[in-house]
């Protein structure tokens, strides 16, 4: 559905116009920059910036985003916990694996545009903008169902050193896609990121891990490089999506036309392996387990690529294995090696780094380059620039806008 019709194809009462150049001035060389003086700080009441600098650090917006990353990185971890205790159980499907979940998007999702836009609203969604989100769902069921299949045949070790393919891949298609120009400090931050994932695999490897000890360590690399591909684009995708149209419909879209896919794929290439699956409370439990967590990362993603970006979103993710460290002491009997809080601390950090650009007053990763210069081409919902834009003026106009 056009964003630009999103809010009075749902019945959203009218609201007082805001003059848009008043809201925010956008740099014409930097898309994703906006004025300090035009929008105040996110806890301000009077509607004034602060001054320091590390004002920022301590402002809600900031501490919202880096919680919800890390709250995303546990849930990454829980289903990496599921799934590696599926395998030990001898089940491993990975298309029916994530058909639960995608199942459960389209019945809570769907099943809410169709009360908000009516059923007639819903079948319009499909036919004029299905294809659009059919493509979002296959990045994303292939996605899962490559990076699932990897661990059948590589070791974590090899799987964890490709997962970076997923961040440039990202960085990439933004920049060439999406018109997104990094700040300095925003390639510095996934650089130390990055430096602090190294940490972590060199601490993986000190402590007796081995790159060459799967079953196919070339086939499982290939398929992991494959599914972080697959999980570049979905996540780009997505961004795009949720930046123009309400939250609601790209997930109930994206858990419709995932389940048609999933479903598919996993009744050509899963027979075998759920014909031949262990079946039991355990195996059933770590089932519904895994996909409901995974329900809830897939509904609370798309708030943080309008927080932020599928970038920070991804770099983030990153302290998922020192997270599945800590899970993995008390259920699989894991040690902590001393480099692992180091690591940790360094991947912390990047992603203060990160935000430097905001903390400084010179931008705002939440701001779209593709949105217009004051976000005129974006849905104003839960997280968006532009409702903060609008809310800042002191109208209150972003109070009754649609997620």
């Amino acid at each position: 559905m056009a964003a630009t019709t999103a809010e009075s194809s749902i019945g959203v009462a009218p609201t007082n116009s805001v003059d848009d150049s008043t809201v925010a001035r956008v740099d014409s060389k930097s898309p994703a920059t906006v004025a300090p003086e035009t929008i105040p700080d996110d806890d301000s009441s009077e509607g004034t910036q602060k001054k320091s600098f590390f004002g920022f650090y301590t402002s809600k917006r900031f501490w919202i985003t880096l919680v919800i990353g890390q709250f995303l990185a546990l849930c990454i971890t829980s289903t990496n916990t599921f799934t590696t205790l599926l395998f030990q159980s001898g089940t491993s499907f990975p298309a029916f694996q994530t058909f639960i979940n995608y199942c459960l998007l389209n019945i809570c999702y769907t099943s809410f545009t169709i009360y908000k836009e009516g059923f007639k609203g819903w079948l319009r969604i499909v036919w004029k903008d299905g294809w659009k989100y059919f493509i979002l769902a296959f990045f994303d069921v292939e996605g899962n169902y490559f990076v699932v299949l990897a661990y059948r045949y590589t070791t974590i070790l090899s799987a964890e050193l490709i997962n970076f393919w997923a961040i440039v891949v990202v960085v990439i298609l933004s920049f060439f896609l999406l018109r997104v120009r990094y700040h300095w400090s925003q390639v510095v931050g996934i650089l130390i990121c990055c430096a602090g994932m190294g940490v972590l695999i060199g601490s993986d490897k000190l402590q007796g891990g081995d790159f060459h000890s799967g079953a196919d360590v070339l086939k499982g690399d290939l398929f992991m490089l494959l599914g972080a591909t697959f999980y570049g684009f979905s996540n780009v995708t997505e961004e795009f999506f949720v930046s123009k149209t309400p939250l609601y419909v790209v997930i109930g879209q994206l858990g419709f036309w995932g389940m048609c896919i999933n479903g598919v794929q996993a009744a050509i290439f899963d027979r075998t392996s759920i014909a031949n699956a262990v079946w039991d409370g355990k195996v059933a439990g770590y089932l519904i387990g895994y996909n409901l967590v995974l329900f809830i990362f897939y509904t609370v993603t798309p708030v943080l690529f309008r927080l932020s970006s599928a970038a920070f979103f991804n770099i983030s993710l990153l302290t998922a294995n020192f997270w599945g460290l800590i899970i993995g002491i008390r259920v699989f009997g894991y040690k902590v090696h001393y480099l692992y809080p180091v690591a940790f601390v360094l991947i912390m950090v990047g992603l203060i780094v990160y935000y430097i650009m905001d903390a400084s007053g010179i931008g705002d990763d939440s701001v779209k380059p593709w949105l217009g210069e004051n976000q005129e081409g974006g849905h104003e919902g839960i997280g968006t620039a532009k409702r903060r834009m609008r809310t800042r003026v002191g109208r209150g106009v972003g109070a009754g806008a649609d997620p």
